[in-house]
């Protein structure tokens, strides 16, 4: 499957943006979808997963309360609504993806894990003004 990570953007501190991760194939719910994000000069982080058909979601403490991430069946999309956005919230996005029948069984393990997902698509930037 191939992923492509869109809506990012300039915003003010406070202000929301809604990231989207459109996949090749459908349904898009035949797979464990994760958000990371890498700022300039550190590593990559987790943000929030969703497990398949939505059902375990997962969120980096950082931003609890703050992202939501959910599908859109009818878009075969994943999408993260940032909410409250801070200045350290500033990064490129990516999306990233493990199939049903590689994953089952260990997603509620490693949904955290980098090396758990085997597809990734090319990030989308998020800069955050104060």
């Amino acid at each position: 499957v191939q992923l492509q990570a869109s809506g990012g953007g300039l915003v003010q501190a406070e202000g929301s943006l809604q990231l989207s991760c459109a996949a090749s194939r459908r349904p898009f719910t035949n797979y464990a979808v994760a958000w990371f994000r890498r700022a300039p000069g550190k590593g990559r982080d987790f943000v929030a997963s969703i497990g398949w058909s939505g059902s375990s979601t997962y969120y980096a403490d950082s931003v609890k309360g703050r992202f939501t991430i959910s599908r859109d069946g009818a878009q075969n999309t994943v999408n993260l609504q940032m909410n409250s956005l801070r200045p350290e919230d500033a990064a490129y996005y990516h999306c990233a993806a493990k199939g049903y029948y590689a994953g089952k069984g260990s997603y509620d393990i490693r949904y955290y894990a980098a090396d758990y997902y085997d597809y990734w698509g090319r990030g989308t930037l998020v800069t955050v003004s104060s």
